[in-house]
Formats: structure tokens, C-alpha cells, sequence
């Protein structure tokens, strides 16, 4: 290495190299059969279950007897089991949890644990916090996963193109959002990358300043940013406006295209899993990664729930894990796969017509004859996407429902309780009381996301 030269900036521009390459096999995969496309996932499945049960003493017996099983015989793993059985689950024998642990501890965002493993871990917020760890190898595909979603909108970096993106989300070092950015930063792609949690005046000068040509923020960051673009305090022309990590609502889709001109992209990932689907141009749903993942979408006893049905929540294969390997991984989000799965973009993968939130966001009510009922976040979202504001959350109290609205423009207070109200009276569940209040922004989590809808204590 010549003297002088950054190890990090040498190390990210290897891997942009690699990124592009392997972004040339996926855009080929795009031009697949379907038919071609499910034989590629079945092929790489049976290559997954080999490999855990073969590198992997956790698998082991956690698979033992079922090697002939279809997929979706195989147990249920949940994020507590393998924080229990980290160092069995892993399939190099190095990399052991307190190392892990210790190394997130005080690691920089640059630094890789023992000079070779990217780490990130999950912020916990649906209990205990899941750590995952990637090879290089690995790690290139987590990177042109997300890549993929710019690619599919005719936004993509290359050798002879800059895109200079600012990255809204979590500056945290733990973060997968924080390490894909520190991964990507380079000549062909300038990122500034902000914390959602900073002041809203703050990020609105950083952006000013920077104009990016790509933007990226958590979906209730991109409604506060489109909130201060129509009011004129921010001022960006950028190409392309994607969405991630959290519910994108219509409301919010609706400002961020009066603001900008045009309609945001979204995109759906996980710390565990990296990018699971993501819009096309057409706007019609998010294209699964079929290629990448498989993805099961089931009900509370982890049966398939069919297409046109919001299931409690997914179970996640990631095809290209050898490190952790993940099988049939369970996430709380709530999704419906399309009824209808062709789009006119042609590609061959499975469409998701719509997420609604987690299972973390569902609540829970009293039911007229004593009973209890769920009420999905979707009741919710079509009541409060008619209303005036840079953000919002829903807050379910022991003394029933305190809704906060960031700077909320004409809104009735009285009205907007009372179309809560009928609206869960609709879904055969008593009513609580329900307090609305306008606040300055609505709280963040340590990560800078601002869930819509919280169980409160």
C-alpha cells in the first residue's frame, strides 16, 4: 500500500468494484423466467440447508432428521434463539459472542471485527438485540441488495458516473444502515450520511449545502424533509427519493411527490436479512429478491397465508448466509403478497402489494362482550393519512390513546378523535379515550426511527 493511502478508502473502493460486478449477474437475473428464477432459489436453498447442517452444530441438531423435509416442515428460528446459541450457530469457529460483543462496545464505523468481519446488530426494540456477522464475500451481496432498488430506477453509480447521495437514517457504528453507507462512500459515490435523531434545522442546512442527487431517509424523516421542501425552508432538486426501514404511508408518498416532483421508492430490508424487495419503476408493489431470499409469509401458527391476506408475520430464508446461516428466520412484519404478481416492468419476482408495520405495532383492545380483539396498523394509517402534519405517532396507554401530531397544520382535534374512535368501533372493539396533541416532533428511538404506532407503558 502506498504510503499515505487510507486502508479504508482502498478497502471501499475494492469493494465498489465488486458491487458493480455483481450487479451486472442480478440485472441479469431480471431478464429470468419465472420458472428459471424458482429453479435458481431451489437449487440455492438445498446448497443453504446443506451447508448449515454441515458447517454448523447448531443446524445440526436443529435440522437433525429433517434433511429431506420440504422448507416449510423445517422449525421456526426465531432472533432469541440464535442470540442463545451464537457461537453454534456460527460457522467459523473464530468468531465467538463476547468478542462480538466487545468489539461493538468501541469499534468506529471503518473498522471490521478481527480486520475481516462486518458487524451489525438490531436495536432491540422488539426485544432482545440480534447481532449478525457477514464475510467480504457476504457482505457484497448485502451491499448490492440495497444497490439493486437504485438500479431498478435507472439511479446506480459506476465507473464513469458520480451520484453524490445523502444517506437520513442512524449514524450509529452498530448499525446496518451506518455500515453499508461507510461501505459504499467513495469517489464513484460522495455520501454525506446524517442522524435522524439530530435536530430537524440542522440536517436541513447539511442538505442545502450538499444538493444530493440521491436521497435516502427513513420514511418519517422523508415526511418531515418533505414537510420543509414545500414549505421553502429546504430546498433539493434530487433525481431519485427512496424510502426505507420504516412504514411508507400514502400521506407521506403524497407530500414527498408534491415536494419533489416525484414519487418516492420504497424499499423493504432488515438488519438481519439486508434487502428483502424493493419498487420498480411502475410503482405497483416491491419486488421480492426470489434470487436472495426466500420469503414465507404465514399467520400466527406459521401457516401460509395466501395471496391478498395480510399475514402476523414473514419467515426469512437469506440464501447467500454461510456465516449465520438463516433459516426460516421469523420477523414480525405484517405483509400481503399480491393477488395479481405481473408487472409491467416484467421482471419474474413475487410482488408484495403492501406492509402495514410489525407485529409490535398491532394493538390489542376489549371487545364489547368482555373479549379481546387485535387491531392491525392499517386502521389506523387510513384515518391518519388525512391529516396535516410533519409526523405522527400513535401512543396506546393504559388510559387509552394519545396521538401526536409534529406541527400540524388546520387540524380539528375533536373530529380526528372522534374518526379514531369510529374507526376501531368498525373493527367490533370498544373505543378508548383518545387524546390528540400537537407536539414539536415526535419522539425517535435511539436509531433516529419514529414508529407510528407504539405500545406505551
Amino acid at each position: 500500500m502506498a504510503q499515505g493511502s487510507n486502508p479504508h478508502r482502498v478497502r471501499n473502493s475494492t469493494l465498489v468494484v465488486r458491487v458493480l460486478a455483481r450487479r451486472q449477474r442480478l440485472r441479469r437475473r431480471d431478464r429470468w423466467s419465472r420458472g428459471a428464477l424458482l429453479a435458481h432459489q431451489s437449487r440455492a436453498l438445498t446448497e443453504l440447508r446443506a451447508f448449515a447442517c454441515d458447517r454448523s452444530s447448531f443446524y445440526r441438531r436443529f435440522h437433525r432428521g429433517m434433511g429431506d423435509a420440504p422448507l416449510g416442515e423445517l422449525p421456526v428460528l426465531t432472533k432469541a434463539v440464535v442470540m442463545e446459541h451464537f457461537d453454534e450457530v456460527c460457522t467459523r469457529p473464530e468468531i465467538r459472542i463476547a468478542d462480538v460483543e466487545r468489539y461493538l462496545q468501541s469499534a468506529s464505523v471503518d473498522e471490521l471485527l478481527g480486520g475481516r468481519y462486518y458487524v451489525a446488530a438490531t436495536a432491540g426494540t422488539t426485544g432482545r438485540r440480534g447481532v449478525f456477522v457477514w464475510s467480504p464475500a457476504e457482505w457484497v451481496n448485502v451491499v448490492a441488495s440495497y444497490n439493486r432498488a437504485f438500479d431498478w430506477v435507472g439511479s446506480t453509480a459506476g465507473l464513469t458516473r458520480r451520484v453524490r447521495t445523502a444517506v437520513v437514517s442512524s449514524t450509529n457504528p452498530s448499525h446496518q444502515s451506518a455500515r453499508v453507507g461507510a461501505s459504499v462512500h467513495s469517489r464513484w459515490l460522495p455520501t454525506l450520511r446524517l442522524d435522524a435523531g439530530d435536530p430537524l434545522p440542522t440536517l436541513v442546512e447539511r442538505l442545502n449545502s450538499w444538493q444530493p442527487e440521491l436521497l435516502i431517509a427513513y420514511a418519517s424523516m422523508l415526511r418531515s424533509l418533505a414537510v420543509e421542501q414545500l414549505a421553502g425552508r429546504l430546498s433539493l432538486a434530487p433525481g431519485f427519493v427512496f424510502s426505507a426501514s420504516e412504514v411508507l404511508t400514502a400521506s407521506t408518498r403524497s407530500l414527498a411527490e408534491r415536494a419533489w416532483g416525484r414519487g418516492p421508492h420504497d424499499v423493504y430490508g432488515a438488519t438481519e436479512t439486508s434487502g428483502i424487495a424493493a419498487e420498480c419503476g411502475e410503482h405497483r408493489g416491491m419486488h421480492v429478491f426470489d434470487d436472495l431470499v426466500v420469503l414465507e409469509v404465514v399467520d400466527h401458527e406459521n401457516r401460509p397465508v395466501p395471496a391478498g391476506q395480510y399475514g402476523a408475520k414473514v419467515l426469512v430464508s437469506v440464501l447467500f448466509s454461510r456465516t449465520m446461516p438463516l433459516i426460516r428466520y421469523e420477523m414480525s412484519d405484517s405483509v400481503k403478497l399480491a393477488v395479481d404478481g405481473d408487472c409491467g416492468c416484467g421482471r419474474p419476482y413475487t410482488l408484495l402489494e403492501g406492509i402495514q408495520g410489525r407485529l409490535q405495532e398491532t394493538l390489542r383492545f376489549v371487545t364489547p362482550d368482555g373479549g379481546t380483539r387485535d387491531v392491525q396498523p392499517v386502521t389506523f394509517h387510513h384515518v391518519m393519512d388525512t391529516v396535516t402534519a410533519a409526523g405522527w405517532q400513535i401512543v396506546q396507554r393504559p388510559a387509552g390513546l394519545d396521538v401526536l401530531l409534529a406541527r400540524p397544520g388546520d387540524v380539528d382535534t375533536s373530529v380526528l378523535a372522534a374518526s379514531l374512535s369510529s374507526a376501531l368501533e368498525a373493527q367490533g372493539v370498544v373505543a378508548p379515550s383518545v387524546t390528540v396533541r400537537a407536539v414539536d416532533a415526535v419522539p425517535h428511538t435511539a436509531l433516529g426511527k419514529a414508529p407510528l404506532i407504539v405500545r406505551g407503558t
